[in-house]
């Protein structure tokens, strides 16, 4: 009789599903990949199949260039895949089109959860607790530390400065896949629907959320208008363009970013980033050990991040886990 969960095996590139010969979200290229989402260190190209939801193969054309051998999955759609394992997409409320992947085999659950969120995002779906045997969680702020605040007071305290200073604008440095299109989302639903600019390197991917349905308002490019159209406004760029040679084209910018490392005040202070916004798309430590309870597995697998505090909760609770070696995971700028 085989050993419990021998069926999945962690590996320093992805997870190895050895009946099914697949790879989940691996670094390197493979014959066959389920991947959870479209950011850079879960996703590339190269793979001789790849299999993920709509939305996540489109972003992945559009950043990777990947247009072949795609097996698109409906969240709640169940694949049959080689020797017997069933793969099922559930919403991980990270990114649009972000899945974690329950596996099924031999009697056994585990369920791989790639990034994932509890808060509400207008531009996804929410997180499904989904129950199983194995919950392989990510613990990018696995520390007590990081508590993220409700995203209104973040979009209040952005709209007040802008309020404050009519004659600059504010400017918002946001990962360009999914926290970009949130911030935006979240602008309008606090009732902000004037204009947005946007740098150059957002536009394909607001349009792409666009095109699955998610309503941004009015987006407008910088480079189409001068200084005195965009005071008064707010303006999304990358990280890397806020104190680019970029911005000075902009109307005395205000630098804000949008980050949950905002949480920590020398990485605020690293980007010279005058007003912090603790905004993140990965679930905080009380998202996470909150997650951990409601799932009840029977051992939970840590991936990138703080593993050894998460690890000490589990020994307080009496849980079990363990932590996995990975390699090629970023702290992005969440």
């Amino acid at each position: 009789m085989a050993a419990p969960f021998s069926w999945i095996v962690p590996d320093p590139h992805g997870v190895y599903i050895p009946p099914a010969d697949c790879w989940i979200d691996p670094s390197k290229p493979v014959a066959k990949a389920l991947v959870t989402h479209g950011h850079a260190d879960h996703a590339r190209g190269g793979h001789g199949k790849t299999v993920a939801t709509p939305e996540t193969l489109a972003i992945m054309e559009l950043r990777y260039n990947t247009r072949e051998n795609v097996r698109p999955v409906a969240y709640g759609e169940t694949v049959r895949l080689d020797g017997g394992v069933d793969a099922t997409y559930v919403p991980a409320g990270h990114v649009l089109g972000s899945a974690q992947i329950l596996l099924e085999h031999a009697g056994e659950r585990v369920v791989i959860t790639g990034d994932y969120k509890r808060r509400p995002d207008p531009t996804c779906p929410p997180f499904e607790v989904t129950k199983c045997d194995v919950f392989i969680t990510e613990a990018t702020f696995g520390l007590p530390l990081f508590t993220h605040p409700p995203i209104e007071e973040e979009m209040a305290k952005l709209l007040d400065r802008l309020a404050a200073y009519p004659d600059r604008c504010v400017l918002v440095g946001a990962y360009a896949l999914g926290k970009a299109q949130r911030v935006i989302a979240e602008l309008r639903r606090a009732g902000h629907h004037e204009p947005i600019y946007l740098h150059g390197a957002m536009e394909k991917m607001c349009r792409l959320y666009e095109e699955f349905g998610v309503d941004l308002g009015e987006l407008r490019m910088v480079m189409d208008y001068t200084k005195d159209d965009i005071r008064g406004h707010v303006v999304i760029s990358p990280p890397g363009a806020l104190n680019d040679r970029w911005s000075r084209r902009l109307p005395d910018p205000i630098t804000a970013m949008a980050s949950g490392w905002m949480r920590v005040r020398q990485r605020a202070r690293q980007r010279n980033v005058e007003l912090p916004l603790v905004i993140s798309d990965h679930a905080d430590w009380n998202e996470l050990t909150r997650t951990i309870q409601e799932v009840d597995p029977y051992e939970t697998w840590i991936t990138h991040g703080r593993e050894e505090a998460l690890l000490r909760w589990h020994q307080l609770h009496q849980r079990r886990a363990r932590a996995l070696a990975m390699v090629g995971y970023e702290d992005e700028d969440d």
